[in-house]
């Protein structure tokens, strides 16, 4: 047994653990800035930095005076793996790897020396864990572009539309968690709030759904929906025509349009659209002085719409069945998640009613 690794204190443990401590956080550093430059995740940047900082206030000055780079024989030491990197999910495997294995040195090597350090390096281990899997479905999502956002908006069954509300991060974030996976930011009704507080509240939407791998878009607000990278914009008929907003967003986001009668839907799906609002169903707050175009239409874009569509106005749970039998296999909803007491419960029942079979 080598004696030099048995003391509680020494020059080859304290340059190990000064190795590693390096190792660590130049990983994390590689994985922070990833999230913050390429892919414009705050909430993966906050997890990542708080890692590294917290690795950082344990790098003692002992450690860092121990070390010897010129005497170091695996200085300089590459392999040509390395090469091969040559996507950003691989250079995010490669450090999050790189992290881990560097956290279970720390670890082992630690418990005699320094309890402290190997506690946190074990902690910081498991949650590298689940950071890593949601690095890489972020680098996923990039990489497939529009191609993605398409397949995820097709997937989606629910969609909340949201209105100015007390807490409205909150309620979203309650939405999120319990499984809505389509966000559209509508504040048209926001008396006294002005661009920058639109902006805040977009960018703070707009980071939740990141986190939850939900789509993010945005009613109207083209410049908004690109100040916050959003995944796309919602249209209504008197909106900017989605040819300019198609100009303006580029190919690969999604531009929704509000429908009140075939001949629009047609149009839209002429026009380009990725998927269509169909409504008023029934009279709504939301929409004052629009007639409800009643299940007829429902029905009509059922049997014409080549695209995605999804069903709004006045709906709840209890009209889910309805809806579904003329045809709509998707919704969207305001007041009945955005005005409920448990917004988590109201979520989880609608998306149980539109997972039962339609009659």
């Amino acid at each position: 047994m080598d004696p030099t690794l048995d003391s509680s204190s020494s020059p080859a443990r304290d340059r190990l653990l000064d190795a590693n401590l390096d190792r660590a956080r130049e990983g994390l550093r590689v994985l922070e800035d990833w999230a913050r430059f390429g892919l414009d995740r705050g909430d993966l940047v906050v997890r990542t930095k708080d890692m590294r900082q917290r690795l950082g206030r344990l790098h003692r000055d002992a450690y860092k005076f121990a070390r010897h780079t010129a005497t170091d024989p695996a200085a300089g030491l590459g392999h040509p793996a390395q090469a091969e990197r040559s996507s950003t999910s691989a250079v995010v495997g490669a450090n999050a790897g790189r992290v881990q294995e560097a956290l279970r040195v720390l670890e082992e090597f630690g418990r005699s020396s320094d309890p402290l350090l190997a506690e946190e390096a074990s902690a910081l281990r498991y949650l590298l864990y689940d950071l890593e899997v949601d690095l890489l479905q972020a680098c996923r999502l990039a990489a497939a572009g529009g191609a993605g956002r398409r397949e995820l908006l097709a997937s989606c069954r629910l969609y909340l539309v949201t209105s100015p509300v007390p807490d409205l991060e909150g309620v979203v974030a309650a939405a999120l968690g319990a499984g809505v996976r389509l966000v559209q930011y509508r504040a048209k009704e926001a008396a006294g709030l002005d661009d920058l507080q639109k902006l805040s509240q977009a960018r703070a939407l707009r980071q939740l759904c990141a986190a939850h791998g939900a789509l993010f878009l945005v009613n109207d607000r083209i410049d908004i929906a690109l100040a916050v990278e959003a995944d796309g914009v919602h249209l209504g008929q008197g909106d900017l025509p989605p040819a300019v907003a198609r100009q303006l967003l580029g190919p690969d986001r999604l531009i929704g349009r509000s429908t009140h009668a075939l001949d629009q839907l047609q149009q839209a799906v002429s026009d380009g659209c990725d998927y269509l609002g169909v409504g008023p169903v029934q009279a709504t707050p939301t929409k004052p002085g629009r007639e409800p175009v009643g299940l007829d239409y429902v029905r009509q874009a059922a049997a014409a719409s080549p695209l995605p569509f999804f069903a709004i106005g006045g709906l709840d749970a209890s009209k889910v069945a309805a809806v579904r039998a003329a045809g709509a296999q998707r919704i969207a909803v305001v007041r009945a998640i955005t005005e409920a007491v448990d917004p988590a419960a109201a979520t989880a029942e609608l998306l149980a009613a539109l997972e039962v079979p339609a009659s």
